[in-house]
Formats: C-alpha cells, sequence, structure tokens
C-alpha cells in the first residue's frame, strides 16, 4: 500500500497506542498535569490531525440525565461523582476503538445544561493516550486496558478549595457548592476514588506542583515516541504490557516525588474551566 498519498479512512495505518489512565480526586489537577505534560512534550501547539500525544477525559462520558435528574442536577442535588452517573459502555467501547488504533467521536458535554450535545470531538490516533478523571480505574476493564497508571494525590484541603473557588466564578452559590461538596463529592471520593488509589504504578503528591514526577513520565512518554521502547508492543498480552514501568531509574531526589506501590497488580477535551469536578 502506497502511504506516500492519500488514504481513505479503511487503508489508514492503524497501530496500538500506549494508554495512559490519570486518576485522582476531585480538583487534584489531573487535567492541569495532562496538559503540563503536553506542554512540555511541545504537543500543545500541534494540529489535532498530526499530535502523536492526545488528552480524552472521562467527563465527555457522563449519561444523558432524565427530566428529574437533570432538575435535580441545576439545585446542586444530584451525585455527578457516582459510578452511576457515567456511561461505563460507551466509554469502554471509546476505550477500545482506541486502542486499536481507529478515529473515534468523544461526546461533548454541556455542564451549564447538564446534558449532551450533539456535536463531538474527533481524535484521531495517537502513540500515546492520556485518559484522565475521577474513577478511571473504578471499573476493571477499563481498568486493564492502561498501561501505565498515574494517581494525582492532592491534599483534601487544597482539592476543596479549588472547587469552591471554581465554582464560584462559575456563579454558584457558596452555601450549595459547600452542601453538595459534603453530601456528594467528599462521600463517592471517599468510597469509589481513594480505593482505586492502589492500582496506580506512579502516585503524583500535590499534582501539577511535583516537577520532578512529571519530567520522569514526559522522558518516558518522549522514549516511546523515540522509539527507544517499541519493544513493549511486541512483548504485550493482547496489545497490552502489563507491568511496565518507567525505563529509567528514578533518582534518590525522586524517591519521595513518585511513590509505586510495592504490592504487584494485574496487568481526552475539556478545560480546567468547564469541568463539573
Amino acid at each position: 500500500m502506497d502511504l506516500s498519498g492519500p488514504f481513505t479512512e479503511a487503508e489508514r495505518p492503524r497501530h496500538r497506542p500506549f494508554l495512559i489512565g490519570v486518576s485522582g480526586g476531585t480538583a487534584s489537577g489531573k487535567s492541569t498535569v495532562c496538559a503540563k505534560i503536553m506542554e512540555l512534550l511541545g504537543q500543545n501547539k500541534v494540529d489535532h490531525r498530526q499530535r502523536k500525544v492526545v488528552i480524552v477525559s472521562q467527563d465527555s462520558f457522563y449519561r444523558v440525565l432524565t427530566p428529574d435528574q437533570k432538575s435535580k442536577a441545576l439545585k446542586g442535588q444530584y451525585n455527578f461523582d457516582h459510578p452511576d452517573a457515567f456511561d461505563t459502555e460507551l466509554m469502554c467501547q471509546t476505550l477500545k476503538d482506541i486502542v486499536e488504533g481507529k478515529v473515534v467521536e468523544v461526546p461533548t458535554y454541556d455542564f451549564i445544561t447538564h446534558s449532551r450535545l450533539e456535536e463531538k470531538i474527533r481524535v484521531y490516533p495517537a502513540d500515546v493516550v492520556l485518559f484522565e478523571g475521577i474513577l478511571v480505574f473504578y471499573t476493571q476493564e477499563v481498568r486493564d486496558m492502561f498501561h501505565m497508571k498515574l494517581f494525582v494525590d492532592t491534599d483534601s484541603d487544597v482539592r476543596l478549595s479549588r472547587r469552591v473557588l471554581r465554582d464560584m466564578r462559575r456563579g454558584r452559590d457558596l452555601e450549595q457548592i459547600l452542601t453538595q461538596y459534603t453530601t456528594f463529592v467528599k462521600p463517592a471520593f471517599e468510597e469509589f476514588c481513594l480505593p482505586t488509589k492502589k492500582y496506580a504504578d506512579v502516585i503524583i503528591p500535590r499534582g501539577v506542583d511535583n516537577m520532578v514526577a512529571i519530567n520522569l513520565i514526559v522522558q518516558h512518554i518522549q522514549d516511546i515516541l523515540s522509539g527507544d521502547i517499541c519493544k513493549w508492543q511486541r512483548g504485550a498480552v493482547n496489545g497490552h504490557a502489563h507491568g511496565q514501568g518507567l525505563k529509567r531509574p528514578v533518582p534518590k531526589e525522586a524517591e519521595q516525588a513518585c511513590a509505586v506501590p510495592t504490592t504487584p497488580t494485574k496487568r481526552p477535551l475539556l478545560e480546567p474551566s468547564t469541568r463539573p469536578h
């Protein structure tokens, strides 16, 4: 096949990307960490059709709400942090298509009206895909797709203050923000998100402020893009390279920056200002 000229979608060369899951609590800095990784790799200014690294957000996969649920959401009485709030089936299928190297259509969710829009975001095949969200490790079927799992670990007081400031800028009432946090956000984090921290390969304390950890991850991604560790694909089982760690040794000064669980585990795109968490 001649790849030098134009080709149809069916003829488009496909390859399996290196899929990285990025989790953490509300306002922990997941999207900011992903954006910083893109920036350091010089990918944020590249045309979306040519990017080697792309970000997909779990927030794009919120379920279509019923009229009653939408009414509750407008009053801050709907739990957006519960696993049932997400269209897991659609999310799984989209990720499977991404792993197969296909062009995918990611839904667009309007957090003002709490509805899924007709317009979609087209995501083209890339070498590395960052999939971020509060519950990306919750479902085993999704969790097992990741070749690397990152958990952004930020102090709860910092996350609350960020959320309050963000929601107030959206015109929301402070009392409603705090009531929603204590009623839904905090309990859901403790029940559903925090327990998935044990699945992380790399824990990033302090989020984007931890540049030692982020630089190590960026170096690992650069190794993938340069082809130095493309052999991970050849040694993968069913397209997955379980247990693949950082290629380069972690220096002593980075020991407190990145915490890697000792227990072996089985082995996006919205701006932060538009997100509900």
